[in-house]
């Protein structure tokens, strides 16, 4: 992809950690560990957002539940595999490249912002809700290091739903944003009703990148 992989993909988030860290995994002597962030909207609904971080970046740093902090990464995607031979599942984290503890007078207005520059993956599907509102659903490929990509949903909304009925596979897009969670229930191979939390992004404003445009970024 044209331009730096580093930059096509940013997200900064400001909130309060809801839980103890998980170990994730060990990388080349590097430790991963998980955990919940939960963060606020304008309304009094929470975003709670899964955050993975390399404990090279919190030595010294108190992460325990309740503490704030403003974490600046990039949103990452990987296929989880199931355990019984079905459909891989697409998992979503905020991978941390820098993390730094906040007090309640430097919570910003808008603590949930992200940035993609990618490429759509999959026919966007448009169409209105029960009550009237457009909406559009989007997957979006965006490269990283080491030919990489993640795929990450997209959500909009109103004139952005509209504008997106018109984009094919291919196209080449630049949104802002913020994540969001949302709960939804189904039904698993015992006929049980559980709650899955989803991860997707929220469009606030995008535009399409014409193919002059990308090819003077490549040069």
């Amino acid at each position: 992809m044209a331009g730096n992989v580093l930059e096509n993909n940013m997200v900064n988030v400001m909130g309060k950690i809801a839980n103890d860290l998980e170990f994730s995994h060990e990388l080349y002597g590097e430790e991963f560990y998980n955990f919940i962030l939960e963060v606020p909207r304008l309304s009094d609904v929470k975003d709670m957002l899964p955050i993975t971080i390399s404990n090279r970046l919190f030595e010294g740093i108190n992460l325990i539940p309740g503490a704030r902090v403003k974490v600046e990464g990039q949103l990452r995607s990987y296929n989880r595999q199931s355990p019984n031979g079905g459909k891989n599942k697409l998992i979503l984290t905020i991978f941390a490249r820098d993390i730094i503890v906040v007090s309640d007078d430097e919570f910003v207005k808008n603590p949930n912002e992200i940035f993609l520059d990618g490429f759509i993956c999959k026919e966007p599907v448009y169409r209105t809700t029960p009550f009237g509102r457009e909406i559009a659903d989007l997957l979006i490929a965006v490269n990283r290091p080491y030919s990489k990509s993640d795929y990450i949903p997209v959500i909009a909304w109103g004139r952005n739903a509209r504008f997106c009925e018109k984009l094919k596979v291919g196209d080449r897009i630049k949104l802002w944003g913020r994540v969001q969670s949302r709960e939804y229930q189904k039904k698993n191979d015992s006929n049980e009703v559980i709650t899955r939390t989803a991860y997707e992004v929220s469009i606030t404003k995008m535009e399409k990148v014409e193919r002059d445009e990308d090819t003077k970024e490549e040069k």
